[in-house]
């Protein structure tokens, strides 16, 4: 199932395509004639799924080329559920039984095999029938003749003309970025630089660009500044360079040749400082070209890049990545000031009644000047009523609104999304589905993704890990905005720009790809049928109005609960449901869903849920998600006969017995075991040996009976996996896990997270020093010196939680010295003791959470300065100080803060400090909470 992978411009085609193929196979037994149908099947779609693909990076298509591509891609999903049927009756045929009943029962079970066949050979000749129909129509229609003479990709406007003739007075927020960029650039290096402007499309790039070229042009021998095209003809591009370059030097060339132009500008700028500016650059090949042309010297000249892609700025400006400029959004002031400035002059002249919906409008801009611009264009062709205001604000985010000026906005939004390959556009039009400002995990977006058939496995990479890197790159051509960040710098979660939402959703909508239903819009297809259903609503008066034939949907969203919701009986061909924050949800609504027989994703968040025995009738299940279902009744023992189940996420769950039965799993989240659990489970946890992820709350009470047996099968066990692919790793007890830690052997080489809550270590275990691999630990011990030195040596750590109930009452002061921890970005202390950062320690530290003991600071102070070696972390970014008053006075305490204050505000990053107060009840407090102070 890995292998069928689903697209937007194709439809399922691909996905269909592959299926064909296994059916071809010898997994499947076939008679010759409808192995002769299926052959044929494959070779006309194959065909067919070449030109929609070319048709796809078409920008316009005339209305009888994109009918007959419409008309394809719905016939490709009605064949998939064809074949999806034909396929589970194939794999499901029953075992027969010997004897008198056997042989009645299997007379029955072929007469049904046979009625089931002919049916399924009769929808096979229609589609057939169809399939032939459509090759004639290609031909007829010479849709060939529509990618084979282009033409239709010219835009006759640089849209960035307004950007290049616009006057200082009438922009917004572009100091700051346009003096940024100078210091970057005019710094007195005589080297050729080259400096890097990333930012989305619309962000102002090219107005940053040109508003530094004007301040700083003259102070260079010879200037240009020249913009891209997705596709660019380099040797227009050359040949506007040297005109500009040459200035009244000689007629321009009229070269054609492109190596002669090349050679003729490197010659030309030698011995020059030169200040070229190169707009917009879509590829690393096209910066190369570019680069041959403008030769090295020692001058001091300069080279501007704008684009909107982050890994085309490293490649430009590569080694020296501090020469990248990251634009970002206006803050709300700037924003404001443009939005009233463009319509009303200043906000002081906006009307009273539109003041409230203009802030909401500008708050849906997200800081995008391009959209502020477009909003505020468009409004001016409105009357000033607050009804006509609220139309457009709602409007947002919906595609709904069309106007010149919306539409001159997504066709510059457009060219990010034109210029993606086909894998990556149905990714970023599936985020359509979900609703304005929803903040969407990456594990779970991408785990929803993989389960739409959106992903394909990539060399040795899984499923997870290239669907992170289609993640990462939308993120890295600013189509996805990132909201929160991990340890490591990886993206933990990301929001869709209401623009760009705005954009997917037209698109989406046009592809008949999603269908999006809320409360004030219903976003029908054209064509009729549904295939992916996105609900957000509390009534059903649209759905009543408009009713939904739900038996073509493959997947359905249903944000937030309603009385009277869509039966799942209706949905025979759903392959993802995601049932989100349906706190009413009824069991009942569950008892149709072993009907669903291609279902491969589950999500369910609710409160006093119960899962149907039925669940185990789900044989294609890949991804059961329950882990926001609060007060979950016990799983259902048919659990266990998932046998394709790879993610099984749970809060706080047992599990039956027969978790051997499931030896794809790759994800077991969160499993207790207790006096309830058969030692036999944990026998059989140690046969899943694709397990990567487990996180298990260990509840056996040290006085139990059968601990022993317990203990050994779970040391048993863990060893198999972390021998085989474990890498993430949760252990929550109450009781000490000491019988397995430290008999871990083989040791778990794989290992790459390792948490451990509930109980202190008494030391760490000499094993986890070889942990190459061990990126993150968040442990309870017993911290002494030796343990920091231990834990120093760690040779790939980058996120240190360490709880320390007590040091010892020897211990005053630990110190972290040079050299030790020098992968570490995040560090986290809790526990009842002093820290102090010698120079040369933690040399990649950005965020730091630790306390200081008042009281112990002049005992301290022995090892160092009165900042504890806050001084020496100069790649902090992010700190933390627990300030422990008990036993001291007013006057410590504020001297030490200071200290800390002024350590944190020479450091270069100017890291964000935040002050917490404990127990300074003895300071003249009268409450004994805590007392933040946040300071940057």
């Amino acid at each position: 199932m890995d292998g069928f992978m689903a697209s937007a411009a194709t439809g399922v085609m691909r996905s269909l395509l592959a299926k064909l193929g296994e059916l071809l196979g010898e997994d499947y037994k076939m008679h010759r004639g409808m192995r002769r149908e299926i052959a044929f099947l494959k070779d006309e779609l194959s065909s067919m799924n070449v030109l929609l693909e070319r048709l796809a990076d078409s920008e316009t298509l005339d209305p009888q080329t994109k009918e007959w591509r419409d008309q394809v891609r719905e016939m490709s999903y009605d064949i998939e559920d064809c074949v999806d049927d034909y396929m589970r009756q194939l794999q499901n045929e029953p075992q027969r039984h010997s004897g008198i009943t056997g042989f009645f029962f299997g007379y029955v079970q072929k007469v049904k095999d046979l009625v089931t066949r002919h049916e399924i050979a009769e929808q096979i000749q229609e589609l057939k029938a169809r399939i032939v129909e459509a090759s004639h129509r290609r031909k007829r229609y010479k849709i060939d003749d529509t990618v084979n003479f282009g033409g239709i990709n010219v835009i006759p406007v640089d849209r960035r003309l307004p950007a290049l003739y616009a006057e200082l007075g009438g922009l917004v927020g572009i100091s700051v970025p346009r003096d940024e960029v100078i210091k970057l650039v005019d710094d007195g290096v005589q080297g050729v630089k080259v400096v890097s402007i990333v930012g989305c499309g619309g962000l102002g790039k090219t107005t940053v660009a040109n508003q530094v070229y004007k301040n700083i042009a003259e102070k260079f021998d010879r200037q240009a500044f020249v913009s891209l095209s997705q596709n660019p003809d380099m040797v227009i591009i050359f040949r506007s360079i040297l005109s500009q370059v040459k200035k009244d030097e000689g007629d321009s060339t009229s070269s054609r040749d492109k190596e002669l132009l090349i050679s003729e500008l490197r010659d030309f700028l030698k011995d020059k400082r030169y200040l070229i500016v190169i707009d917009d650059v879509w590829s690393t090949q096209a910066w190369k070209t570019i680069k041959f042309a403008l030769v090295e010297n020692t001058c001091g000249s300069r080279i501007i890049v704008t684009t909107r892609i982050g890994t085309i700025a490293k490649s430009c400006s590569s080694p020296f990545h501090d020469l990248i400029f990251e634009l970002r959004m206006l803050n709300e002031d700037d924003s404001k000031r443009l939005f009233f400035r463009r319509i009303f002059g200043s906000e002081d002249k906006c009307p009273h009644q539109l003041k409230e919906v203009s802030v909401e409008i500008i708050k849906k801009c997200g800081g995008l000047p391009l959209a502020i611009i477009t909003m505020a264009s468009l409004l001016t062709t409105k009357s000033y009523t607050r009804a006509d205001w609220l139309k457009v604000c709602d409007s947002i985010g919906s595609g709904l609104e069309k106007n010149s000026d919306v539409e001159e906005m997504n066709m510059i939004l457009s060219l990010s999304y034109n210029h993606l390959p086909h894998h990556l556009k149905t990714c970023l039009l599936y985020l359509s589905m979900f609703p304005e400002d929803y903040v969407i995990k990456r594990d779970y977006l991408v785990r929803r993704w993989i389960a739409e058939g959106f992903v394909s496995a990539h060399g040795r990479r899984n499923l997870e890990d290239e669907g992170e890197c289609y993640f990462n790159e939308l993120i890295n051509r600013s189509l996805i905005q990132p909201v929160d960040f991990q340890y490591d710098g990886r993206v933990y979660a990301c929001q869709v720009h209401d623009m760009i939402l705005d954009l997917i959703t037209c698109k989406a909508v046009e592809e008949n790809f999603v269908t999006v239903v809320t409360n004030r819009k219903q976003m029908l297809p054209s064509h009729g049928k549904v295939h992916r259903l996105s609900l957000e609503y509390h009534d059903l008066e649209n759905l009543r109005a408009n009713p939904i034939v739900t038996t073509h949907v493959r997947s359905l969203n249903i944000f937030r609960y309603s009385e009277g919701m869509l039966p799942l009986s209706g949905f025979r061909s759903l392959r993802v449901l995601d049932l989100d924050g349906n706190e009413n949800l009824e069991n009942c609504y569950l008892e149709d869903i072993g009907k669903l027989f291609q279902l491969r994703y589950l999500r369910i968040k609710s409160s006093n849920i119960t899962l149907p025995e039925r669940i185990g009738e789900l044989q294609c299940l890949v991804i059961l998600d329950l882990l926001n279902c609060l007060n979950l009744g016990e799983l259902p023992t048919s659990i266990v006969e998932l046998r394709h189940l790879k993610w099984l996420i749970v809060p706080r769950m047992n599990l039956p017995d027969g978790v051997g039965n499931m030896q794809v799993l790759e994800f077991l989240s969160l499993i207790v075991v207790d006096y309830t659990t058969s030692t036999s489970l944990l026998q059989e946890l140690g046969s899943l040996t694709k397990l990567r992820t487990l996180e298990l709350d260990w509840r056996i009470n040290p006085l139990h009976r059968d601990k022993k047996t317990y203990e050994d099968n779970f040391v048993s066990s863990l060893g198999k996996l972390g021998s085989s692919n474990l890498r993430y790793l949760t252990l929550i007890s109450p009781w000490p896990l000491d019988f397995l830690l430290e008999p871990w052997s083989p040791t778990p080489h794989l290992l790459q997270e390792l948490v451990i809550k509930g109980w202190h270590l008494s030391k760490i275990p000499v094993w986890m020093v070889s942990l190459t691999n061990l990126t993150y630990l968040d442990v309870e011990v017993k911290v002494r010196q030796e343990t920091l030195q231990i834990l120093g040596d760690f040779p790939a750590l980058q996120f240190l939680k360490l709880c320390s109930n007590a040091a010892g009452s020897e211990v005053r002061c630990l110190v972290v010295s040079n050299n030790e921890f020098r992968c570490l970005k995040k560090f986290i202390f809790v526990g009842w003791v002093n820290m102090m950062f010698k120079e040369g320690a933690v040399p990649v530290l950005e965020t730091l959470e630790f306390q200081i003991i008042v009281h112990e600071v002049q005992t301290a102070c022995r090892f160092g300065p009165p900042d504890f070696g806050i001084s020496h972390l100069s790649t902090l970014r992010n700190l933390v100080v627990n300030v422990h008053c008990e036993g001291s006075r007013v006057k410590e305490v504020e001297a030490l803060e200071a200290a800390i204050r002024s350590a944190a505000s020479m450091l270069p990053n100017y890291p964000t400090l935040a002050l917490h107060r404990f127990l300074e009840s003895e300071l003249g407090f009268s409450s004994g909470k805590p007392k933040a102070i946040h300071e940057s």
